[in-house]
């Protein structure tokens, strides 16, 4: 700590320090002309300079030192350099961008000269001067081309280039502080102070740092987007000495900001407003007398630590200023509670009571294939709505990745980044950048004002390059993901997770000072239940390692990629849900604080059966040694799991009476013939909106029933506000009508409804609103994330009777609160109705009522809301309603106070030893009908229908049960039912309008295994010319007696056996053609049918390479040509041969499939491609080797040693780098030796 910032910070904890008034506004008393900014140095300067003040520092010295002086003598502690426009990149205006350094270090001495002066007069109270670095006149965020949003007329390093000869100057003439001010673009900021530590490294100096934003307007917000909160969290990683807000607005507008800021900044907190809001002629009026009075109420509220004056006042303001606040303590710092702080426009923080965090990841390249194929054709637009599809769906992170083999990974990521940058709906959450390669990292973080998250870093590089990049990481002003991942690779069992993290942490917290919430470790997901013992534990290490690092590394977070442990089920999507759903229950009570995974991949715990759950638990949890076999035995019977809400096919409900066919339309979802039942409803009611009061209502409140008893699945429930919408509408032009009728249209009182700052959730306000509006209340829906000033603000204008206040964030919580004291502080006397999701009975009593002397209500639901309106503005109900109420809270008040694996691992000689027997000699070879590639385009899809495995698909709804018995199952019959006939309906059209289009291609080839392990595919049947090498891997571990150690290889005659044998490979899809329509429903906010085409692509993708295989069986190879299995045997795989994938257990090198691309051109032949990681577009597609040989079998490969790795690497022509990084998670020595 250097001597001026210990000085400084024993000086804010004993008083109120004094920032001095506006230099511009002293500067224009002067009325200096065009000669006077020359002087004699700058006579013949080509262009004009008035306007350029810091200019004077050189040409008018002895002006800017009186202004100091007289600032000083008002009793400032602190004057700032005439430096505002200090940089090169202002100064180029007036073409002097060669001055800068002079300019900043002449400024700078000059205000040392006179603190100096009055330090010595005065020893007790010293003077300070503040190193002004201004905003300059560009945004590194905002485009200044309406048009070209994702243009920029800055980048980040030339601000940080600018700011460098800045600091230079500065701190050469004496700066005792350094302050960054009148922030309007926080990316801006944020490479201001990336110079100053850059400078303070390079210097080996270290000095305190201010740092002041500008709120705009009445917004709320900077110019580029960012409220308060969130500017604190993407400028807090400096660890400023202060920051606070100036200009823009005077003392009372600027108010509620420094409030919010003193309330959750761990410094210092300053702010010098202007005097007042310029007049019509831009000028300021704002008295001393009056500044001072209201900077006297803040610090009596403990709101600064530092004050002083912008736009407007003069040392008269600061004197003024200096003795209202005399004798009055500072305010006192939060405390650190070492909450994760994360932001984009707005704050998102994760606490110790925060839920699990489920970060969006459908802009990931490498994860969605329709959001790499949008990157690919450059259509940025569409790519855009599917980031604000995830942020309006509720997530609160995106993780955005660009790395694929056919983008330039840095420039996607930045042009990407800035078009976010133009979208407040997206860019208000904050942002993880995703990406193996450091400088898409490093590009990405010099695009964000908020502050993001890293994904990721690890020392697998060793020491020193983790060290060099946490340091970045932190200066960029980003948390970080750290993946448990070292010099000898990732770490696969709870003690290697442990030390890894644990070195990690001592190593960022004590040599980097990364604070502990910004670490959040990622200890690795493997798979499990792959049929390998070793992999039986992964999901227990990865779950005991969240508990360890919640007990040894204090604040730090722990992620972590959900979908990798349910790997082994791949294709299998009811399977993985439910072992997602397991392992998070158990992960997320041993601390698991985020996680990456699809949302549409995520099943309830609870709604899982019994049987299911205990099954999936044994392998989660690896409690048998047998739970892999009694998964797969129970697999079949639990492909779907969840509820859904079922149309009755037949029209008996619609002769039931009007109010029972309105609840069953809203309960089900039904839209069809909702004004006729509407308007039978209407004839029936003495007014139009008694029918919202009655069946409309009582519909809802069974809506709200089932849902709450887990009856009801969320999207039905969204089908069912639809349909209420629907009838309401129908209903308005009639209730219209009859207030029209009336002599005098009357209300029963005003009522203001708003859901309160931090939050977005509206719908049960909404509804409330409607309700209370049909019961002849008025009512001024301020929509939501509204602040505590804006309501109270409104109330006051609008006279309103009550204000409602509505959340269903627990953040929300404490925001009711503030604004209960607002009311109290400001003199309300209206009562206060609170409601929503978070809020409770008990939390309005304990919390909230007891801070406003009004009446303040809970409000448990939309049907009790008119009641509570009623009573609170009868004049015969109210007062004994309101002590009713005041007694039964005081009451509640008073009551709420009163296992590591041992198996052996053979060599890789004794483990080919040990192949698979295959007598070879009395082997009868089947030659292919037709050798090379072959194609099917256009497949029909009609052919396939028959072919699909249903029993998935309900799955992918939650549905539990195996097709065709889940349509008559007791508990889930009806929905299914329902479902299947949506979905019978969604092929039909698929197939009769030729949504989809199906395309295969495939092919055979002369084979022979080679070395072993090795498959040698050759040009012609003369078999002299290799056409390619196939290369498999063999099971390593000790087999029982009688297995074998396989490969895939075993499966295809040797070389030399005098077999001339053959394999054959296939790639097919089933989704060209799915974007647009996939577009269409998301462009309708049509989720249902978007999933529902989805899931059925799926499976029709599945049901072709089925049909494939079997026509290859039968025809095309015919090795079995009096084949004759039903659909449910060939869903069984009761056929013989196998059709294994690269990527799968048999064969876990990705790297395979590049082979099988370029044996079949895919691309060409089928229109389908392969990503650098080797995923498949589109996305219903499926590929793979065939294998023709009665005893082929799947099998899981196990881990592997060093000697097969070698091996492995020599025949494939890589590295042990190489080999080491795409066999990683099958490595034995990757984490024990």
């Amino acid at each position: 700590m250097t001597k001026t910032s210990h000085d400084f910070k024993q000086l804010l904890q004993q008083r109120i320090l004094i920032l001095d008034g506006a230099m511009g506004t002293m500067i224009q008393r002067y009325n200096l002309q065009e000669s006077e900014f020359r002087g004699e140095r700058f006579t013949d300067h080509p262009c004009d300079v008035k306007g350029n003040n810091d200019l004077l520092s050189i040409t008018q010295p002895k002006i800017i030192s009186d202004i100091h002086r007289a600032n000083y003598q008002a009793g400032a502690d602190i004057v700032e350099t005439n430096t505002f426009n200090g940089t090169s990149i202002a100064m180029a205006d007036y073409q002097m961008e060669e001055l800068v350094y002079e300019l900043n270090k002449q400024s700078a001495s000059l205000a040392r000269v006179v603190a100096d002066e009055f330090t010595k007069d005065n020893p007790d109270k010293p003077r300070f001067v503040a190193g002004v670095l201004g905003p300059t006149n560009r945004t590194a965020s905002i485009s200044p081309d309406v048009n070209n949003p994702g243009f920029r007329n800055v980048s980040f390093d030339e601000l940080v280039e600018a700011y460098l000869e800045s600091i230079a100057g500065l701190v050469d003439g004496g700066a005792d502080l350094l302050l960054v001010e009148t922030i309007f673009d926080t990316l801006n900021a944020k490479a201001a102070l990336f110079a100053i530590q850059s400078y303070f490294d390079q210097h080996d100096i270290e000095l305190p740092i201010m740092i002041s934003g500008t709120i705009t307007d009445a917004s709320g917000r900077t110019l580029s987007g960012q409220t308060t909160e969130a500017f604190w969290n993407s400028l807090s990683h400096v660890q400023p000495l202060s920051i606070g807000l100036n200009c823009a607005l005077g003392a009372a507008q600027l108010r509620q900001y420094i409030e919010e800021l003193s309330q959750v900044a761990t410094c210092f907190v300053s702010a010098h407003p202007n005097a007042g809001l310029p007049n019509e002629f831009g000028e300021y009026d704002e008295s001393p007398e009056k500044m001072a009075g209201q900077i006297k109420e803040w610090a009596e509220s403990g709101l600064i630590n530092i004050v002083g004056g912008c736009c407007g006042t003069t040392p008269t303001h600061i004197k003024a200023i200096a003795d209202a606040v005399e004798g009055v303590a500072p305010r006192k710092i939060v405390e650190n509670k070492h909450h994760c702080r994360l932001s984009g426009l707005e704050p998102f923080n994760i606490t110790a009571d925060s839920l699990y965090v489920n970060v969006g990841e459908r802009t990931n390249v490498t994860g969605s294939a329709r959001f790499a194929r949008l990157i690919k054709d450059d259509d940025l637009d569409t790519a855009l709505d599917v980031a604000r599809q995830q942020v309006e769906s509720g997530a609160p992170i995106i993780d955005i990745n660009m790395d694929e083999g056919m983008l330039d990974s840095k420039e996607a990521m930045v042009t990407f980044l800035n078009l976010i940058a133009a979208e407040p709906d997206i860019s208000r959450v904050p942002i993880m950048i995703d990406s193996s390669k450091w400088e898409v990292i490093e590009a990405g973080l010099k695009c964000i004002q908020g502050k993001g998250i890293v994904n990721s870093i690890s020392m697998k590089e060793g020491e020193d390059k983790f060290i060099e990049q946490a340091k970045l990481v932190r200066r960029y002003g980003a948390a970080v993901i750290v993946m448990a991942f070292d010099e000898l690779g990732q770490a696969d069992t709870r003690e290697r997770k442990r030390e890894i993290c644990t070195r990690s942490y001592e190593i960022l917290t004590e040599k980097v000072g990364f604070p502990p919430e910004d670490i959040i470790f990622d200890p690795n997901i493997f798979a499990i239940a792959t049929g390998i013992d070793e992999h039986n534990n992964y999901a227990v290490d990865f779950i005991n390692a969240c508990h360890d690092i919640k007990q040894a590394l204090p604040h730090a977070l722990v992620s972590g990629g959900v979908s990798n442990v349910s790997f082994s089920f791949r294709g299998n999507n009811p399977i993985r849900e439910a072992i997602h759903a397991v392992f998070l229950f158990h992960a997320i009570k041993a601390g698991m604080d985020m996680g990456i995974v699809n949302a549409g991949q995520l099943a309830i715990y609870d709604d899982l059966a019994d049987e299911l759950r205990e099954h999936v638990e044994d392998v989660v949890l690896n409690r048998r040694q047998d739970a892999t076999e009694r998964l797969l035995d129970i697999a079949e019977k639990y492909r779907g799991d969840g509820k859904a809400i079922e149309k009755k096919e037949d029209l008996a409900w619609r002769e039931w009476p009007v109010g029972k066919r309105l609840e069953h339309a809203l309960v089900k979802g039904i839209t069809d013939f909702i004004d006729e039942d509407t308007e039978a409803a209407r004839q029936q009611a003495q007014r139009p909106l008694h029918v919202i009061e009655g069946p409309l209502m009582d519909g809802m409140n069974v809506v709200g029933d089932l849902f709450g008893e887990g009856k009801m699945f969320l999207p039905q429930v969204v089908k069912s506000a639809r349909v209420m919408k629907k009838a309401v509408a129908y209903l308005l032009p009639f209730i219209e009508e009859e207030k029209e009728e009336g002599d005098k249209i009357s209300h029963n009182g005003k009522i203001l409804m708003a859901t309160v700052k931090g939050d977005v959730h509206d719908i049960g306000k909404n509804i409330v609103g409607v309700v209370l509006q049909c019961n002849n209340f008025e009512v001024i829906d301020l929509g939501v994330m509204v602040s505590a000033a804006t309501i109270l603000e409104t109330a006051k204008a609008e006279n309103v009777d009550i204000i409602g206040l509505s959340g269903l964030i627990t953040p929300s919580l404490d925001e009711m609160v503030h604004v209960a004291k607002e009311m109290e502080r400001l003199g309300f006397k209206i009562p206060l109705m609170i409601g929503g999701a978070t809020t409770s009975l008990i939390h309005t009593a304990v919390k909230i009522e007891q801070n406003y002397h009004g009446c303040s209500i809970y409000v448990k639901d939309a049907s009790r809301a008119v009641g509570v309106a009623q009573s609170l503005l009868s004049k015969d109900l109210r007062d004994d309603f309101i002590g009713k109420v005041k007694a039964d809270y005081a009451d509640k008040r008073a009551r709420h106070k009163g296992r590591k694996s041992t198996r052996k691992q053979l060599t890789i000689t004794e483990a080919r030893a040990n192949k698979t027997v295959i007598d070879w000699s009395d082997y009868q070879v089947t030659k292919p009908q037709k050798l090379g590639v072959q194609t099917l385009d256009d497949y029909p899809l009609s052919d396939l229908v028959g072919r699909i495995d249903w029993t998935p698909f309900f799955q992918s709804w939650e549905l539990a049960g195996r097709y065709p018995r889940i349509l008559d199952d007791e508990v889930v019959g009806e929905h299914a039912r329902h479902l299947f006939r949506d979905a019978r309906a969604m092929l039909t059209k698929i197939i009769d309008e030729k949504w989809l289009t199906a395309r295969a291609v495939f092919g055979f080839f002369p084979a022979n295994s080679v070395v072993d392990d090795d498959i040698e595919l050759y040009v012609d049947e003369q078999r002299g010319d290799v056409l390619m090498t196939l290369h498999s891997l063999r099971q390593q571990t000790e087999r029982p007696p009688g297995r074998p150690n396989a490969a895939l290889a075993d499966f295809v005659a040797p070389k030399g056996a005098g077999v001339d044998d053959y394999i054959g490979a296939f790639a097919v899809t089933a989704g060209i053609g799915i974007e647009e329509h996939i577009a269409r429903f998301e462009e309708d906010h049509d989720d249902y049918h978007s999933i529902m085409l989805k899931a059925l692509a799926d499976r029709l993708a599945e049901a072709f390479a089925e049909r494939l295989h079997e026509l290859v069986r039968k025809d095309f190879w015919g090795y079995v040509a009096d084949e004759a299995l039903d659909n449910e045997a060939l869903i069984d795989e009761k056929y013989l041969g196998i059709r294994p994938a690269p990527g799968y257990p048999a064969c876990p090198d990705h790297t395979e499939k590049a082979l099988l691309w370029q044996l079949l051109e895919p691309e060409n032949n089928a229109g389908m491609t392969i990503t650098e990681n080797y995923a498949m577009l589109p996305t219903a597609a499926v590929s793979g080797f065939y294998f023709a040989h009665p005893a082929s079998r799947y099998f899981g490969l196990g881990k592997i040693d060093r000697d097969q790795v070698e091996d492995y690497a020599q025949r494939k022509g890589w590295t042990m780098t190489e080999a080491e990084r795409w066999l990683a998670p099958a490595l034995s020595y990757d984490g024990d030796d």
